[in-house]
């Protein structure tokens, strides 16, 4: 699948700010099917751009704009050869060794319902748990936009059964963590046909399973990752992997807009082959 990305994101201030940091993670990575056939990055008003990685492998462009200014526009897009390999994560540039994502984090943070949701598949190889546990979590917690928000913690969204893609993920990377199974928070793209789910952005988790290496769950559709899945960064909760996290001085007031255009075409002759 060869899936084309438009990303733009505005924020809009009733009086000008003089100054504004952001850590933009926006970038894909190439790895085992899944490469990268071109992108780019802009942030208007122009400014300082230092591409760099985060602790986790990211790739990051910080930006600051030291001028007065009453908005500022991140577009981000291009074009990602996706291959369906059932979720498992090869190649990838990795940093860290597995067991730093077995850190529980505040958003993550189990309570007993969460901890009962990871002892249901005791005695179970770990693929056929790790499954068990998205089905469990996506049957406790229904998927309703508007019900939940950026810092609603994993134990907030299972207490209260609803939430969006990024509370699943954080309920499944507290629950496999309980369970001593690393795992971690990725955001992405996905391809929609109208059935399930559509953000500007989309969330899911990958857990380690030894002997086989990093595996996505996209709990809030029920599957792990497939050709439909553009991967963009992955951490220890959706702070840490946050597409864009800044900070400004003045600027008061700030309206956010975003509009996201993801469309996925067949690839006839795969364009990695050289």
């Amino acid at each position: 699948m060869k899936i084309e990305i438009q990303h733009v994101t505005r924020y809009r201030y009733a009086t000008a700010a003089s100054y504004s940091v952001q850590s933009l993670r926006l970038t894909p990575a190439t790895f085992d099917g899944h490469k990268v056939l071109d992108w780019n990055t802009v942030v208007e008003p122009s400014g300082q751009l230092i591409v760099a990685r985060d602790g986790f492998g990211n790739v990051i462009h910080l930006s600051a704009v030291t001028k007065a200014h009453s908005e500022i526009v991140v577009r981000t897009g291009g074009s990602v050869e996706v291959e369906n390999r059932g979720g498992v994560v090869t190649g990838l540039f990795e940093p860290v060794p597995p067991r730093v994502y077995l850190r529980q984090t505040r958003l993550t943070e189990p309570d007993d319902a969460i901890r009962r949701v990871a002892a249901e598949g005791a005695g179970l190889e770990t693929i056929p748990r790790l499954h068990a546990m998205m089905t469990s979590i996506r049957d406790r917690v229904d998927y309703r936009i508007g019900e939940s928000h950026a810092e609603t913690t994993a134990a907030e969204a299972i207490a209260k059964g609803v939430g969006v893609c990024q509370d699943h993920a954080h309920v499944f990377i507290a629950a496999a963590r309980c369970a001593g199974i690393p795992a971690r928070y990725v955001t992405g793209y996905i391809v929609v046909d109208g059935s399930g789910p559509a953000e500007a952005h989309h969330a899911w988790a990958e857990a380690w399973v030894e002997g086989l290496g990093w595996v996505g769950f996209d709990v809030a559709n029920r599957i792990c990752p497939t050709d439909d899945h553009v991967r963009l960064a992955a951490a220890l909760d959706a702070y840490y992997a946050a597409p864009i996290r800044g900070s400004r001085r003045g600027g008061e007031a700030e309206q956010l807009e975003v509009a996201v255009d993801v469309r996925g075409s067949s690839v006839q002759q795969s364009q990695s082959q050289q």
